[in-house]
C-alpha cells in the first residue's frame, strides 16, 4: 500500500523483505539460548534465589526445543516469546533449586507447589498478582503438555494444576471529550510534535495496539483510501480504516516531520518505518508510552492513561455509537468475539448510568 505523499512513495520493494529480516533477527536473539536459559553445571551449589543460576544442560535443551516450536511452528511474536522465555526460565530455575534437573522428573506436586509459591511469594519467588500467576502457570501447563505430546516426557504433570482465575476486569476507556483532548494535546509544527499528533490520531482512529502502530511502515499506509495495514498477534494482517483527522495528521508527519528524522538514519537502519526516533531508527514502544503520558499531562487528564487506553476508547465509542460487535472484533484483530464482548459490558454500564440519572422513575 502506498500513500499520496512523497514519503509514502519512497519505500522500495524490498521493504517487506527487510521487515522479515528484522523480525527474524530479533526472534533469533530471543530464541537462541532460549535466551537466558543457558546450560550450566548441575553439580554446583544451588543456593540463592531461583532464576539467578544457570540451568542444567538437559533442562535448557528441553526449554529451547519448546521455544523454538513456539517460534517456528506457532509463529509467536517476539514480545510473546520473550514473556514465555521469562516465565519458563523462572520455572526451570525454581525446579533446579529443588533438585529437579530434567523436566521428565517433574511431579504434579512440583507444579502445584510452584503455582502456590508464585501466589504467596515464598521459596525465593516474588509474590505476583493473580493475572501474572495465571499467565505463568499457563506457560508451564503448555510446556508440559507439549513435552508429553512429543513423547519427550512420559506424563503431563501440570494437567491437574489450573491457573487461578481473576475477576472480570473491565477495560478503562476515556469519555469522548477526554479522548479528543488527549489526541489534540500535542500541537505545533516541530517534527517531534507532528510525530506525536500523528501517533495519537492513528491509535484512536484505528484501535491499533501500540506494538502494531510502532511496527507499521510507511508502505502500510494508503492515505488516499484512508486505510492502514496492521500486523497483529501471530503476524495476522488486517486492514483498518482511519478517519480524516488521522489522515491529515499522518500526512503532515510524512511531509513536514518525518524527513527531518529520516535524514539522521545510518546505513544499517531501515528506511521504511512509519514512526522514527530522534536518531532515525524505529520509535520504540517505551518512547511511544512516554509520549502518551506527556499528552495526558498536557490534556489535564488525571486518570491512568496507557497506549491501550486509546484502544479501549476506540472500541467503547464505536459500540456506543451503534457499531456491531463483530465489526469491532475485526477492527481490533480479536481472534474471538468473546474478547470483544467485554466492551459491550462497558457500554451497558454507561447506558445504565444515563438511565439512572435521566429517567424520572429510575430511583
Amino acid at each position: 500500500m502506498t500513500g499520496p505523499t512523497p514519503s509514502a512513495g519512497s519505500a522500495d520493494a524490498a521493504t517487506g523483505t527487510a521487515r522479515d529480516l528484522a523480525v527474524r533477527s530479533r526472534d533469533e536473539a530471543a530464541a537462541d539460548g532460549t535466551g537466558e536459559a543457558r546450560a550450566g553445571s548441575s553439580g554446583g551449589s544451588r543456593a540463592g534465589t531461583p532464576g539467578q543460576q544457570d540451568l542444567p544442560a538437559s533442562m535448557a535443551e528441553q526449554l529451547q526445543g519448546y521455544l523454538q516450536h513456539l517460534r517456528f511452528e506457532r509463529g509467536l511474536s517476539v514480545n510473546t516469546l520473550s514473556a514465555y522465555r521469562a516465565d519458563l526460565r523462572r520455572y526451570g530455575a525454581w525446579l533446579h533449586a529443588r533438585g529437579v534437573d530434567d523436566l521428565a522428573e517433574v511431579h504434579p506436586s512440583d507444579v502445584a507447589a510452584y503455582a502456590a509459591a508464585l501466589a504467596q511469594g515464598h521459596d525465593g519467588l516474588p509474590r505476583l498478582a493473580t493475572r501474572s500467576v495465571s499467565r505463568s502457570v499457563t506457560s508451564v501447563r503448555r510446556l508440559h503438555r507439549f513435552l508429553a505430546e512429543e513423547g519427550i516426557t512420559a506424563q503431563d504433570p501440570a494437567a491437574d494444576t489450573a491457573p487461578p482465575r481473576e475477576g472480570l476486569r473491565l477495560p478503562k476507556a476515556l469519555g469522548i471529550d477526554e479522548t479528543i483532548r488527549l489526541v489534540e494535546a500535542i500541537g505545533g509544527e516541530e517534527p517531534a510534535r507532528l510525530r506525536g499528533r500523528a501517533l495519537l490520531e492513528l491509535l484512536y482512529a484505528s484501535g491499533a495496539r501500540i506494538s502494531e502502530a510502532v511496527g507499521a511502515d510507511v508502505d502500510d499506509l494508503d492515505l488516499t483510501e484512508g486505510l492502514v495495514r496492521l500486523y497483529g498477534k501471530g503476524g495476522k494482517e488486517r486492514l483498518v480504516p482511519v478517519g480524516g483527522q488521522a489522515v491529515a495528521a499522518l500526512d503532515a508527519w510524512l511531509v513536514r516531520g518525518r524527513p527531518a528524522f529520516a535524514a539522521r538514519q545510518r546505513g544499517t537502519q531501515r528506511a521504511g518505518a512509519l514512526f522514527l526516533n530522534a536518531r532515525g531508527g524505529r520509535l520504540s514502544r517505551q518512547s511511544a508510552w512516554k509520549l502518551i503520558k506527556e499528552a495526558a499531562g498536557l490534556a489535564g487528564i488525571t486518570a491512568e492513561v496507557s497506549p491501550h487506553t486509546l484502544r479501549h476508547s476506540f472500541a467503547t465509542h464505536l459500540l456506543q455509537g451503534g457499531a456491531d460487535v463483530r465489526v469491532v472484533q475485526e477492527l481490533l484483530g480479536h481472534a474471538s468475539v468473546t474478547t470483544t464482548q467485554i466492551y459491550t459490558k462497558v457500554s451497558q454500564d454507561a447506558l445504565l448510568e444515563v438511565y439512572a440519572t435521566a429517567h424520572p422513575r429510575a430511583r
